[in-house]
């Protein structure tokens, strides 16, 4: 598994009445990059599609396209695990752990 960029420790998960990630501007692009190419990967299934290419070759795109996913979001749940949850549980809140549960539940179905 890749591992994140060190996240600022001086950004609170909580500022304000909205949460925010505070993922550097490498890890950033990082992910971005990821979603193009993901993003291009799926335009290129519909265009496989649309030209009736073999099951079996679209559901082969299809699964490396979930794999990608799946990359993604370890790489994301890594670095929230390792700022925001630790921070929450160091701030007393215990509520993040039954959110993070629901998360993770919700990624591997």
């Amino acid at each position: 598994m890749e591992h994140t960029e060190n996240l600022d420790p001086h950004h609170d998960c909580n500022s304000g009445s909205r949460r925010t990630s505070h993922h550097s501007d490498k890890v950033k692009n990082n992910l971005a990059s990821r979603l193009n190419r993901i993003e291009g990967q799926i335009r290129g299934i519909k265009g496989m599609i649309e030209k009736d290419v073999y099951c079996d070759d679209v559901l082969n795109q299809i699964a490396a396209v979930q794999s990608a996913l799946n990359a993604v979001g370890r790489l994301l749940l890594e670095g929230h695990m390792k700022s925001c949850v630790i921070e929450r549980i160091q701030e007393g809140d215990q509520e993040v752990i039954d959110e993070l549960l629901k998360t993770m539940n919700k990624l591997m179905k």
